[in-house]
């Protein structure tokens, strides 16, 4: 991870103004190798001044997303990204809390997108999806409350490129990931994508950013309350969600 210092900021500040945006849609390959070299907060700089109200951040409010959301307060400008929520209707009453909490602390631009179907009717029509145990079944509902909702977000909000904080560390899928990519037609930003559990861990203890309330109950990543659990001697990371079905939830997946 590029260490992340003011005095680096203001140098890759520099070196991100000549990565313009007819070079990025030229070459991703070669857009994303330039913005590797730069630190996140000047990655993120980038996007928002090229893309401008087009340009927006993802967040789950999840454990390690202060980071990410920390990273819009010290951007240079006179407003703010909008930030998209998804809140699927089944997350812990812990992630309703720290929402609010870091909503307010860094005065985040939130926008909450929801599925039309209210988890009562998905019940009633659909059954319980996560209790299934068949791949089919998650994928589905993943895709009605989680990326149905997203996707009509970004129509709605006219987004070409979206910011998110995942990380080469967290799944097999997101290994492969570059800085900059191609998802579902849009251009994704990936900020954090080199960051180890270290690197997050320093950064929120230097900015003293409160953590998630379930990150003290043994919770390393948390989702949904169906489908999230503590780590334990045989479950750590990523298999703690989704009784071990899959690792990711769709969002981050070029398929719709």
């Amino acid at each position: 991870m590029k260490k992340e210092s003011k005095d680096n900021y203001t140098n890759d500040l520099r070196n991100a103004a000549q990565i313009s945006k007819p070079t990025l849609m030229k070459s991703i390959d070669e857009a994303s190798k330039d913005l590797e070299k730069l630190s996140s907060q000047a990655q993120l700089q980038w996007a928002f001044d090229q893309f401008n109200e087009s340009f927006v951040l993802t967040t789950s409010f999840g454990i390690q997303s202060a980071v990410l959301l920390h990273m819009t307060v010290e951007l240079k400008s006179d407003q703010k990204p909008k930030v998209i929520w998804i809140d699927t209707g089944y997350l812990p009453k812990e992630t309703y809390k720290y929402a609010e909490e870091l909503t307010n602390l860094f005065e985040l631009n939130l926008v909450v997108a929801q599925s039309p179907l209210s988890p009562a009717r998905m019940e009633a029509l659909y059954g319980r999806l996560w209790e299934t145990g068949l791949s089919k079944d998650l994928e589905k509902y993943h895709q009605i409350r989680k990326v149905e909702p997203l996707e009509k977000a970004f129509s709605g909000l006219n987004v070409h490129c979206w910011a998110s904080g995942v990380r080469k560390g967290q799944t097999k899928n997101r290994q492969s990931m570059s800085n900059i990519d191609w998802i579902r037609e849009r251009l994704t930003l990936r900020p954090l994508l080199n960051w180890t559990k270290k690197d997050i861990f320093y950064y929120m203890q230097e900015y003293n950013l409160p953590q998630h309330p379930l990150f003290e109950k043994g919770y390393s990543t948390v989702g949904d309350w169906h489908s999230s659990g503590a780590e334990n001697t045989n479950t750590k990371g990523r298999s703690t969600r989704f009784g071990g079905l899959s690792e990711e939830c769709g969002i981050h997946l070029n398929t719709q």
